[in-house]
């Protein structure tokens, strides 16, 4: 987490100062049915977040140490810690943080890496599908009679991705919207497989992570070195 980001997270706390003043015997807030005014569902919801929020960063945080802090910006009081010493808490909670978030993901990398190997070997020798010397691998579900796409062009897709225990990460099929994009603007596994592609073909790919995202991954659901699986039908060439 950055050091911004842990002065957004303590803004955020901030603004739930009407439902953080309430006296020790309302410290377990209220139950689900008394929330029934817009105020109400508003702090629990920005409650809901910054709850959501630490626990998906793993963030370990002394809870009652940042009520505590909570209330005495709300009431004025004379802060426990010196504002220098806050400053220099952060930068070693950030620099923790970091570390902690850097070997996780190193983890995750050798994990996702042999993990990603193992669904490889065992599926290229399934019927039906193909490896390429990039190590990408395909499945023909349809077969199409129009051109193929060059690197230079712009193609009409639906696809539907997801990962190997079949996680859904990104899907036009479920927007109910096809994708417009360059050839060349995408993952090196689908550069590779469109030109390969005819209009009209509709394709499983497996996408190994070096023909991915690599070890970077992508966003929240797409971790170092993962295998991608796509559903892939080319609609058309667009001129």
């Amino acid at each position: 987490m950055k050091f911004q980001g842990l002065l957004a997270l303590a803004f955020c706390v901030l603004l739930t100062g009407p439902a953080a003043a309430q006296d020790k015997k309302d410290a377990k807030g209220p139950k689900q049915g008394e929330l029934k005014s817009s105020l109400d569902k508003a702090s629990y919801g920005i409650g809901l977040n910054i709850g959501g929020g630490i626990k998906r960063d793993g963030l370990e945080l002394n809870i009652a140490a940042m009520i505590r802090g909570l209330k005495d910006g709300l009431s004025g009081a004379d802060p426990a810690v010196s504002e220098k010493d806050i400053q220099a808490a952060f930068l070693a909670f950030q620099t923790e943080v970091r570390a902690k978030q850097e070997m996780k993901a190193k983890e995750a990398a050798v994990k996702n890496k042999k993990a990603g190997e193992a669904f490889l070997a065992a599926n290229k020798k399934k019927k039906g599908i193909v490896t390429l010397k990039s190590g990408l691998q395909y499945q023909v579900l349809k077969q199409g009679k129009g051109k193929s796409p060059k690197a230079t062009d712009q193609v009409k897709t639906h696809y539907h991705g997801t990962l190997m225990d079949g996680t859904v990460f990104d899907s036009s099929v479920d927007r109910g919207t096809p994708a417009t994009f360059g050839v060349g603007q995408v993952i090196q596994g689908w550069i590779e497989a469109l030109q390969l592609m005819k209009e009209g073909d509709k394709w499983r790919l497996f996408v190994p992570s070096e023909l991915a995202y690599k070890e970077r991954g992508s966003g929240q659901k797409i971790g170092p070195n993962t295998v991608l699986i796509f559903e892939v039908e080319l609609l058309e060439i667009v001129k």
